[in-house]
């Protein structure tokens, strides 16, 4: 079975990296290749286009780059059109995957839809591309299945990937050990994020919010490298502070795991935090723009997820302006100083997990592509 797979983004790598692991287990001899990263590398996907190229958000952003996601759309084009009998997952990425669902629709390729466009957030319209061009959409959410039923779209609710994979793999000691954890120092999680226009914009917040917490308590910071970002970019940022801020490779739920708060930029992110049940910040800021454009056609009340899945702000937001470093310290430093504060929060988030459901999100995602590939191809 030849199935091809397309991420453009370290979330999505990530999601579908764990999928493609899957189906190497239950069928060794299937061919994956495609559009991903560092992790699909691993779980056994020949990636045919590295999407450390890629990291670019925003309207404005995007219009720019319309030349190059041309290119790229006919790059993959031209290696689906080269195979036969084969299948096409998208994960994610919906700017671009939508129009690649289309572009192998025209093809005869039929294409599974993971993590599918927010048609429940805002443009609606994508509902009925969907429609036309997907073969099976595999749901994370229950609301966001419904919404797709109702748009006339198939559609297999499989749940959401997080709940399996979020877990530590170390004790809470061998982390300790692992990334050299002071144990008399309150240690913070930064994450800036995936795409390199959001690092730009977030991380020189959060290392200022960094020396006004460092100012008022004892202190130590960890930013994981997402493998969208270059190692060199990070410092290139961080080596405008006398801080000591450690960049940390893999392990991130062990990492979660020893650290006392964290700040981390709108995306999945903030679930991982919450499953993992460290409080933390939501920080964003868009171009200004595309954040207009935003305020006109998204209709949620929260931008993250956690504060979506359960109605209620337990993540604080801190979106555009409000994106500031005062703000951040605001927020932060209760829970480094208040340990009953911080329970509180870890009582709020401890939902989140709950509201998942339960696990075996990526063994249905494998069984889907493959029945899928079965009922096509008649196999």
């Amino acid at each position: 079975m030849k199935i091809m797979m397309s991420a453009g983004e370290a979330s999505g790598d990530m999601h579908a990296a764990a999928v493609a692991a899957e189906l190497k287990r239950i069928m060794p001899d299937a061919d994956l290749f495609g559009m991903g990263g560092a992790d699909m590398r691993k779980s056994g996907v020949r990636i045919i286009y590295d999407i450390e190229n890629l990291g670019i958000i925003g309207v404005v952003e995007v219009i720019r780059h319309i030349p190059f996601f041309f290119r790229l759309r006919a790059f993959l084009k031209k290696a689906m059109w080269k195979r036969s009998r084969m299948l096409l997952v998208c994960v994610d990425y919906p700017g671009f995957n939508m129009k690649l669902a289309h572009v192998a629709k025209e093809l005869g390729i039929p294409v599974i839809y993971y993590i599918a466009p927010t048609i429940w957030a805002w443009n609606k319209g994508r509902a009925k591309n969907i429609v036309r061009d997907v073969e099976q959409v595999a749901s994370i959410f229950p609301f966001e299945a419904e919404a797709y039923r109702k748009a006339g779209a198939r559609v297999t609710f499989v749940g959401h990937p997080l709940a399996d994979t979020v877990k530590p793999s170390m004790s809470f000691e061998e982390a300790m050990d692992y990334f050299h954890g002071n144990p008399d120092k309150k240690r913070v999680l930064l994450m800036p994020g995936s795409r390199k226009n959001e690092v730009a914009g977030l991380l020189p917040v959060m290392i200022q919010a960094a020396e006004k917490l460092a100012e008022k308590e004892e202190c130590q910071f960890f930013i994981p490298r997402a493998s969208t970002i270059s190692k060199e970019m990070l410092l290139s940022i961080i080596g405008k502070t006398s801080l000591s801020i450690e960049i940390t490779e893999g392990h991130q739920y062990d990492l979660m795991q020893i650290c006392t708060a964290c700040v981390a930029s709108s995306g999945t992110a903030t679930l991982e935090t919450a499953l993992m049940e460290l409080p933390t910040v939501l920080v964003y800021k868009l171009a200004p723009f595309t954040w207009f454009l935003a305020n006109l056609l998204v209709h949620v009340k929260y931008a993250g997820l956690p504060n979506l899945l359960l109605g209620r702000e337990v993540t604080p937001e801190l979106l555009q302006d409000r994106a500031r470093a005062e703000n951040i310290v605001s927020i932060l430093l209760p829970w480094l100083q208040d340990e009953k504060a911080r329970q509180k929060n870890i009582e709020e988030i401890r939902e989140v997990r709950k509201a998942l459901g339960s696990g075996g999100a990526v063994h249905r995602v494998a069984e889907l592509i493959i029945k899928t590939a079965g009922a096509v191809h008649g196999k």
